[in-house]
């Protein structure tokens, strides 16, 4: 079983909703990217997303987009994005990592070579911005390789289309809050959670929703109604500037430490 199928039925099963931080691979710094990883599984992340640097970012909001100039400057690749990965798997077999990104750079190293190498270095999903599943023949590759592409669904999607997601829809289906890009506070609860609804009675994977969520109050409003909380940009603001990978996991571990017992304060309430 694929680690984000088995994950998420270990999270239904224990009544949890499970928590999925983002941070650029490279940023604040290449050599902490793998202590990075670590600190955020022991600070309580049940999935991890790695988020592959690129050049133009169209989703994602200054915070994330100066944290891919910043990992890009430094030389960072996907050839070291899978190399992190591989080292992070050496004592971690459990934690689900999907790398987030764009076509650009896989297209340049070929759909067949990356998706063999992910698949090799430990990668169990990857959720790609510019390739909607109207296009998903063009990452075939990548799921016949066994690794899980993640969907994007967001408040403006047609009931049509989807239908078509929720179908297709493996791994984790990523429900995006508002229409915009990553970093904007504001967040609609009530909208949100009537959306999201709608779509876990008809997807056959779970749903997880992300954009917006900045802090314990937010994520734990969300996992009222989501099977798992993504966060990025507010968690990618705290670690940078950070001097060294000591203190970049040290912030990881003191942002995610409230937002996970929020988590968990509100399974047991629930129990």
């Amino acid at each position: 079983m694929n680690r984000i199928d088995q994950r998420f039925a270990e999270l239904k099963a224990a009544g949890r909703t499970g928590l999925i931080p983002f941070v650029t691979a490279g940023d604040p710094s290449p050599d902490g990217v793998v202590p990075l990883l670590h600190a955020l599984v022991a600070a309580g992340a049940d999935l991890i997303e790695l988020g592959v640097p690129f050049s133009d970012p169209m989703a994602d909001g200054p915070v994330i987009q100066h944290a891919s100039e910043r990992a890009l400057a430094k030389g960072v690749g996907l050839e070291a994005v899978l190399g992190w990965v591989r080292a992070f798997r050496a004592d971690d077999a459990a934690t689900p990592i999907v790398l987030m990104g764009y076509l650009n750079p896989i297209e340049i190293h070929g759909y067949e070579r990356f998706a063999r190498e992910a698949a090799d270095a430990g990668v169990d999903g990857v959720l790609l911005v510019d390739c909607p599943l109207e296009e998903a023949a063009t990452s075939a590759a990548i799921r016949a390789a066994g690794l899980r592409q993640i969907w994007l669904a967001a408040p403006t999607t047609a009931a049509a289309r989807l239908e078509r997601l929720c179908g297709a829809a493996e791994g984790f289906l990523y429900y995006v809050s508002f229409a915009g890009i990553t970093g904007a506070a504001r967040l609609s609860v009530a909208e949100i959670e009537s959306r999201v609804a709608a779509i876990r009675a008809r997807a056959r994977a779970p749903v997880a929703v992300g954009f917006g969520v900045r802090d314990a109050a937010s994520a734990a409003a969300i996992a009222a109604f989501a099977d798992a909380v993504v966060i990025g940009s507010a968690l990618v603001e705290r670690l940078a500037g950070s001097a060294d990978a000591e203190e970049a996991c040290a912030r990881a571990g003191a942002f995610l430490a409230p937002i996970r017992s929020a988590l968990d304060a509100r399974t047991a309430h629930a129990a």
